[in-house]
């Protein structure tokens, strides 16, 4: 055999393999397609070649659906492009007015925010905890020769505007620990955890008994009720942003335990001033009241501070890697908005949303129809085309200063985040990286698969308004993203 002949006939059996793998991707695309539970739904798949740049299977690629949380891949990967992967966020803690000689402090001590959705997280392995930070920062105080504090201590979150969560974020969602939106000072995650005494009978109300970390003045209307033992948590606390009462409603199981749900703090920086303040206390050196700047503090706003110490955050890639691994709606919200204060000198929605289009038009991605209300995909307002987020993360994988970073955050089939109990058996397990989106009668996946041979190729699929359960769907889906690579 010739060699010529050989390079034929090695074209040829890898032309059959393509058409192959088309075929079954494509009846996989139809099957789904045709689903009864697809009978009144919205379905966008795309599929594009990274390095040929090529479009190899779509199903109404242009149509604009609700993506749910596989939007935290234009956030994230932007972030890394405009702030870059060592991008560290600061707290610092500040005083003005006069230090006297014996110690009186003639002005207030502030812990000034800079957007840091890390801040004494109990969930990154490298920040310092909730009380330890509160201990250190009394340290450094008593460290500057503070002993008494005749102002105030202030919780200073000015670095973003007031506005905590999405316009269009829903009543449902607001109160809840995953809509605990941003706030230019964030502190534990912007959560709190609220324990009840679980009831022994059903249709009774299980008694909440204590919140941790303690959330200042907060009055809980309990409106819950006991289900069947093996229900699970289906309560709801109800309260917007700065606002002192919560509803709690929906039901909690029967049982004799103590059962613990988590809700957003109503205003991080008043919390953090409040907690500062009790530290101080415990350490002999008298506070006077605590406020933040979203309240009442105005009237010192321009004075000259001075720095007792500063606090930084991760590096981005990290703060990246759980945004998108754990889909952390803060960590989003808190990037979109730092991108806007950092490009625009404004920390905004609205301007962080103008950084994220402006750099994806500058990198040749067409946007007319890119509809982004916020950062994280919790507004069921945001619509985006499978070929929007498929190009934009062919545009990540084809730009090496972010794409390691990035395709770390994703979670891998059979192995990670939520793919891990996917695709067991598969070509695709341990292959497929993707961020996936839920809400209600949303489901979405967005990343990145190898193919038989080897080529990279990035998809998007997402389905809008289905019938049948989350459960069933995200099945049905997992085939197409399967036969990918089959």
């Amino acid at each position: 055999m010739s060699r010529f002949s050989f390079i034929i006939i090695l074209f040829f059996l890898f032309f059959v393999e393509n058409i192959h793998a088309q075929n079954q991707l494509q009846q996989a695309i139809n099957q789904l397609a045709d689903d009864a539970d697809l009978k009144h739904a919205g379905l966008g798949f795309c599929l594009i070649d990274v390095d040929e740049n090529k479009i190899i299977a779509q199903h109404n690629a242009d149509l604009g659906l609700i993506p749910a949380s596989s939007l935290k891949v234009v956030t994230t990967a932007t972030a890394l492009g405009v702030l870059g992967a060592d991008y560290q966020f600061k707290t610092t803690l500040e005083y003005d007015g006069h230090l006297l000689p014996d110690g009186t402090l003639r002005g207030n001590v502030y812990i000034k925010g800079h957007g840091d959705p890390t801040l004494a997280s109990h969930e990154m392995e490298s920040v310092t905890g909730f009380d330890e930070l509160m201990q250190k920062f009394a340290d450094a105080i008593k460290k500057a020769g503070i002993k008494r504090i005749e102002g105030y201590v202030v919780g200073d979150a000015s670095f973003f505007e007031t506005a905590a969560t999405g316009r269009t974020w829903i009543w449902e969602d607001m109160g809840n620990y995953y809509a605990g939106g941003p706030h230019g000072l964030n502190i534990h995650e912007n959560l709190y955890y609220l324990d009840f005494r679980q009831s022994a009978k059903l249709n009774q109300a299980p008694r909440a008994t204590a919140t941790r970390p303690e959330v200042p003045d907060v009055q809980f209307r309990n409106e819950l009720q006991s289900a069947g033992a093996n229900s699970g948590d289906n309560a709801y606390i109800f309260g917007a942003p700065y606002t002192r009462i919560r509803y709690v409603r929906g039901t909690l199981p029967v049982g004799t335990g103590t059962f613990t749900i988590k809700g957003s703090l109503p205003e991080p920086a008043y919390f953090a001033a409040y907690h500062l303040a009790k530290t101080l206390e415990k350490n002999d050196i008298y506070t006077g009241m605590c406020v933040s700047t979203q309240r009442i503090f105005k009237e010192n706003k321009n004075k000259k501070r001075r720095t007792i110490s500063t606090v930084t955050s991760p590096p981005l890639r990290d703060i990246v890697e759980r945004a998108n691994m754990k889909s952390v709606n803060l960590y989003c919200e808190s990037l979109l908005k730092t991108m806007g204060a950092e490009k625009q000198g404004k920390g905004t929605t609205e301007a962080g949303l103008d950084v994220i289009k402006n750099y994806w038009t500058e990198r040749g991605i067409d946007m007319s129809g890119f509809v982004m209300r916020d950062g994280s995909g919790l507004s069921p307002r945001n619509a985006i085309s499978t070929k929007h987020l498929a190009q934009i993360m062919r545009k990540v994988a084809k730009n090496t200063s972010i794409y390691t970073d990035f395709n770390t955050s994703l979670s891998v089939a059979g192995k990670s985040g939520s793919l891990k109990n996917m695709f067991a058996g598969t070509r695709a397990a341990g292959n497929l990286r993707a961020k996936s989106g839920y809400m209600d009668r949303v489901r979405s996946y967005t990343g990145y698969v190898k193919s038989k041979s080897g080529k990279l190729m990035t998809f998007s699929i997402i389905v809008n308004n289905y019938s049948g359960s989350a459960g069933a769907m995200r099945k049905k889906m997992e085939k197409v993203m399967a036969a990918v690579v089959e």
